[in-house]
């Protein structure tokens, strides 16, 4: 029969060239899904045949795809497997802290990692802490905060490889939340969490297929909190990316549009005391110095006293064209660099000095050429600069308003930089990275861990 001939040659050609789930596979897969992206064309003629034309396909048609379904465990079952276990190899590097002879290097959104650095030459990673949805860290004592997806969780690190959580702040950071129910359900023993994917190659009949395709829309849509998708998932230095800081006995966080406190006298037992709006959105990193948070924005730099720390006040503001924008300071003057990037929709490189002499009015100084500048760090005049794929530039800043290159380590697509006691820790796309530059002109690579790719 022609009909049934011409069902079966499209039927064929989506078969070769496409399939018809238009969601590519990545490491966090919807229900199901097929293997490529379709031809919208393909699919909407074979939709058409399959429905319109079912009465003369008078032979069984079958269809294959690759079937994933969630596997859940309870909250609290996922919260006991929130402790050290054996190293695990980088492969998607992200926040970075150092305290005593320990670097914490986040592996986004799956935990930390911790590195004993005894000797900066020789690093030895020596444990891994999971901690799904993962992205921001901080460490007071024995004493890691880190956050898992909307959670706040406590962990005592008195020794580093036996790390436990001792304390978990329910939905803090709402804007992360993907489990939590708009019913309010915050007990962990009835929430499922999706903590991996079953594959396996179905075969069913056309009609069917055409059912199950139906389904899928209607399942990944159902429910933004992720119960039948999976979402696309002080006494230490964090680098200038951070989301998480810590000035004595209080822990700062921003989200996107927020300024959090968090009262941790009692470390292990830490308190969520005071919440602040800040207006513009677009909020992206915080930075201590002092009794000041600087924080920066897509669209500029908020200055925040916190002489009272549970209620910091808003002190000064400098805007900016919209970029990604991390920023540090120091006594006289604060550091911003602006970068181009899909994320921050801004077509800007450079860096931006400020003068913040007056904190209630800053004012600019001079604006630098970049490439796509990143982090960066600042020890006494030396001011690091991670300029992505253009390296790691150093520069003399004791005049601001003329900075002077000094050295550029070259061929490293750098991401963030900690610079401290003549070492730098540079996070790259292809790993972690130290240098030694006790001679500026003559700076030394001291040991590298390469990604596992």
């Amino acid at each position: 029969m022609v009909c049934r001939f011409t069902c079966h040659c499209i039927i064929e050609k989506i078969n070769r060239e496409a399939t018809l789930f238009p969601v590519p596979l990545s490491d966090t897969k919807p229900f199901f899904m097929m293997r490529n992206n379709q031809s919208a064309l393909l699919w909407a003629m074979s939709l058409l045949c399959l429905l319109s034309l079912s009465s003369c396909l008078k032979d069984h048609c079958t269809q294959t795809y690759k079937l994933y379904a969630p596997v859940y465990k309870t909250l609290s079952q996922v919260r006991k497997e929130m402790k050290s276990s054996s190293p695990q190899p980088l492969k998607a590097p992200g926040k970075l802290y150092i305290y005593g002879k320990y670097i914490f290097l986040n592996e986004q959104q799956k935990g930390i990692h911790i590195i004993d650095n005894s000797d900066p030459a020789s690093p030895k990673n020596i444990a891994f802490v999971n901690i799904p949805g993962n992205v921001d860290l901080a460490v007071k004592g024995n004493t890691l905060y880190a956050d898992s997806w909307s959670d706040l969780v406590t962990f005592d690190i008195s020794n580093p490889q036996e790390v436990v959580a001792k304390n978990f702040l329910n939905n803090v950071f709402p804007h992360r939340a993907i489990y939590y129910s708009s019913a309010g359900n915050i007990n962990p023993d009835s929430i499922r969490v999706v903590v991996s994917w079953q594959e396996r190659d179905t075969t069913v009949d056309c009609e069917s297929y055409r059912m199950l395709y139906e389904t899928y829309y209607s399942l990944a849509s159902a429910d933004s909190k992720g119960n039948y998708a999976s979402p696309n998932l002080g006494g230490g230095q964090g680098g200038s990316m951070a989301r998480f800081t810590l000035i004595n006995n209080y822990l700062y966080t921003v989200s996107n549009s927020t300024l959090n406190t968090f009262d941790v006298t009692t470390a292990q037992q830490p308190a969520y005391v005071n919440k602040i709006n800040l207006n513009n959105g677009g909020i992206e990193t915080i930075f201590p110095f002092k009794d000041k948070l600087f924080i920066g924005s897509t669209s500029g730099m908020y200055i925040y006293n916190v002489t009272s720390p549970v209620a910091p006040t808003a002190q000064g503001t400098f805007s900016h064209v919209r970029s990604c924008d991390p920023v540090i300071a120091d006594d006289e003057y604060a550091y911003v660099t602006l970068r181009s990037g899909t994320a921050c929709q801004g077509f800007t490189n450079q860096l931006e000095v400020l003068s913040i002499v007056n904190p209630i009015s800053p004012s600019m100084v001079k604006v630098y050429p970049m490439t796509n500048p990143h982090g960066l760090s600042k020890d006494n005049n030396l001011l690091f600069i991670c300029d992505g794929q253009d390296g790691v530039k150093v520069y003399d800043a004791a005049n601001v308003s003329d900075l002077k290159l000094l050295k550029k380590i070259e061929g490293i697509d750098a991401y963030d930089v900690i610079a401290y006691n003549k070492r730098a820790l540079v996070v790259a796309k292809d790993g972690l990275y130290q240098f030694n530059y006790a001679d500026v002109s003559n700076i030394k690579l001291l040991s590298k861990i390469v990604l596992d790719k």
